[in-house]
């Protein structure tokens, strides 16, 4: 148990009693817990695992290559069309936890032995992802923002990507690409 975590656990009103029995299966797997991104996260040799977070309307272990882990049960969830690595096991009772509770555990364990075993998740280059016709006009016309859009990490540049195309009009597009490019050409990230 790390002490720096316990306000995470007593803070929440809605899913306490949940979060308490996740932290036990959790502290069970003999993994360090950690605080990072203002949640329970837990590692094997500093690297991260798993982590224990809450929404509205459920709570959830994340498994960060989640991707990777075979499934069995079918339960792990893609939080979005555009998460690639991280999987959710969704829980909204704790009679649901202590069911699953054997399950939970070999989740862990086949976590855990794909950290050990040193995989990776394969992602998607930037140029598999669909770039908004907006921003191309935008890279062709201005040249200096080209070349700064590509010297950007991949990451920051699937950010500016996926941010651009989630607008559904063309001219929030257009408005939301205007207010990034001094970011862009500064060389800073979306949320940097």
């Amino acid at each position: 148990m790390n002490s720096k975590v316990d306000f995470y656990f007593t803070k929440a009103s809605k899913w306490q009693e949940e979060l308490e029995q996740l932290r036990v299966i959790a502290l069970d797997s003999g993994l360090t817990e950690e605080l990072k991104w203002g949640v329970p996260c837990y590692t094997h040799e500093k690297s991260n695992v798993f982590l224990i977070h809450v929404f509205k309307e459920y709570c959830a272990l994340l498994f960060m290559k989640g991707a990777l882990l075979k499934d069995s049960k079918g339960i792990l969830v893609q939080q979005t069309a555009n998460v690639q690595a991280a999987r959710q096991i969704r829980f909204t009772d704790t009679r649901e936890i202590e069911k699953m509770r054997t399950t939970i555990q070999a989740y862990i364990r086949e976590a855990i032995e794909v950290e050990k075993a040193g995989l990776k998740v394969d992602f998607k280059k930037t140029s598999e992802f669909e770039m908004p016709e907006e921003f191309k006009t935008k890279l062709n016309k201005i040249s200096a923002l080209k070349t700064a859009f590509k010297s950007l990490t991949p990451g920051r540049q699937r950010a500016y990507i996926l941010y651009f195309s989630q607008a559904k009009q063309s001219a929030t597009r257009e408005s939301r690409i205007e207010k990034c490019i001094p970011q862009i050409l500064e060389g800073k990230g979306l949320n940097d």
